[in-house]
């Protein structure tokens, strides 16, 4: 059975755990807590840990370019894993999304992105699975400044919700596919179990 690969976008390093960029790799951590799948090997310039979601194989991994060459690892981990492109996911920040706000897309632009930019420029394609956490936005702040930062305490218990969503939505892109997914966490409905 083909493997998911399952990555979420961010910069290594403690000088940018928890902050808003690092949203994909907050995801990440959260599937490997859920289904104890460590994610410490490094290969294919990223952490990855290998296991079972749903009874799928899956890969999750967390690039160690930092963000802006990310698809230098992506390209590494789908050549080696031999995984097809409709079985990538990425995960990551979206300033042009409200708050905790949680979208599924099959293929579309990197926007203004810079991972996903070099994604899509590594890749040459924009045929796979992407999923985007909103991170909103101040807009006399600096956007770089902005995604760098970490959540005030008072966004938190959104940003966990947007977490949980997050996971339930890939746990139902696994078992239930992509349109299913999309239905049900595209929108503020009931989000169910995990």
């Amino acid at each position: 059975m083909d493997r998911y690969v399952i990555t979420g976008l961010g910069n290594i390093g403690l000088k940018y755990r928890n902050t808003r960029h690092n949203i994909g790799f907050m995801v990440i951590d959260e599937l490997s807590d859920i289904f104890n799948i460590k994610v410490k090997k490094n290969h294919c310039l990223a952490n990855v840990g290998e296991g079972i979601i749903k009874n799928h194989p899956v890969v999750l991994a967390k690039p160690r370019t930092y963000m802006n060459l990310s698809g230098q690892s992506i390209r590494a981990l789908m050549d080696w894993y031999k995984s097809d492109i409709s079985r990538l996911i990425v995960i990551y920040d979206d300033m042009d999304l409200p708050l905790g706000d949680v979208r599924i897309r099959y293929k579309g632009s990197g926007g203004t992105h810079n991972g996903m930019k070099s994604i899509l420029n590594h890749l040459g394609t924009n045929q796979f699975i992407r999923i985007r956490i909103g991170i909103g936005r101040e807009l006399n702040e600096d956007a770089v400044n902005y995604v760098l930062g970490r959540f005030p305490k008072q966004e938190k218990q959104i940003i966990s919700q947007a977490l949980d969503t997050a996971v339930k939505a890939i746990t139902c892109i696994l078992s239930e596919g992509i349109d299913i997914a999309m239905n049900k966490y595209n929108s503020k409905k009931d989000k169910g179990d995990v």
